[in-house]
């Protein structure tokens, strides 16, 4: 499952370049495509590819672009419209509604490349990407099952982000 950063295509003209990610779903990952849809938004809401005010892909696009059903992306979009993320404008599409936490891209930046550091030297001492996820997701759930006291947290400026 990926998110494409896309603030225009050419070759799609000035309709794709309406909303600024791309969809793609990873059917096997086990998680159902609907909410693949609305973790994608999350992430790149998280990461600061969405902003307040961008669209998102119209549901006849992500149909067309993803071979799925149009209930599916109906009930994405729903979804992201009750989690407080997203609303629809008749007549116009979804818009985001959430805003990214109080972390800066500059931060996200420095962090996602000691992270890639991280993955080269996991990679360096055998590990596959297997591994490393497990590895990775065992330590994320070992870090936020300890008490807020044990590590410091910081908190976004009222953004939803959930």
């Amino acid at each position: 499952m990926g998110i494409d950063k896309d603030r225009g295509d050419p070759e799609h003209g000035a309709e794709a370049s309406r909303a600024a990610i791309r969809f793609r779903l990873d059917p096997a990952s086990g998680v159902p495509p609907y909410l693949q849809v609305v973790q994608q938004v999350q992430q790149a809401l998280r990461l600061g590819y969405l902003r307040r005010g961008d669209q998102l892909p119209r549901v006849k696009d992500v149909v067309a672009d993803l071979a799925i059903n149009p209930n599916t992306v109906l009930k994405a979009y729903k979804e992201l419209e009750h989690l407080g993320i997203a609303s629809g404008r008749p007549g116009l599409g979804t818009f985001v509604d959430g805003t990214p936490g109080a972390v800066g891209l500059a931060e996200l930046d420095r962090l996602r490349q000691q992270l890639v550091a991280w993955l080269r030297s996991a990679q360096s001492v055998g590990l596959d990407e297997q591994t490393t996820n497990a590895l990775f997701a065992t330590a994320t759930r070992e870090f936020y099952a300890q008490p807020t006291a044990a590590r410091p947290r910081r908190r976004g400026r009222g953004g939803v982000v959930a």
